[in-house]
């Protein structure tokens, strides 16, 4: 999968230092990666939930940190739309940022 937006993840990685590790592991699996669904997600990160719009939320460093995606499965293509701390994604709303 085409990660748009890496940019946001690098600048969360030099403000939340230990998240780093987790985010570069990530970025490899996706990258590496060829999803068709939410199911293929599931399926390599069971505990990704899938949320409205092709959303995605990742838990990072343990559910530390939250990381929203929009996937495109059709052009293979995904976009970053949060990457924060829980308390940070608990005032959002993931299925609309």
């Amino acid at each position: 999968m085409r990660i748009i937006a890496r940019r946001p993840l690098l600048a969360f990685s030099v403000k939340h230092p230990d998240a780093a590790g987790a985010l570069n592991e990530w970025w490899h699996i996706v990258k590496s990666a060829d999803w068709k669904s939410p199911q293929d997600i599931k399926n390599v990160m069971p505990k990704a939930s899938i949320v409205a719009d092709n959303r995605v939320v990742f838990n990072i460093c343990g559910g530390s940190y939250r990381l929203i995606v929009k996937f495109n499965y059709q052009y293979g293509g995904g976009w970053v739309r949060f990457i924060g701390t829980h308390a940070e994604y608990d005032k959002i709303d993931a299925t609309k940022i």
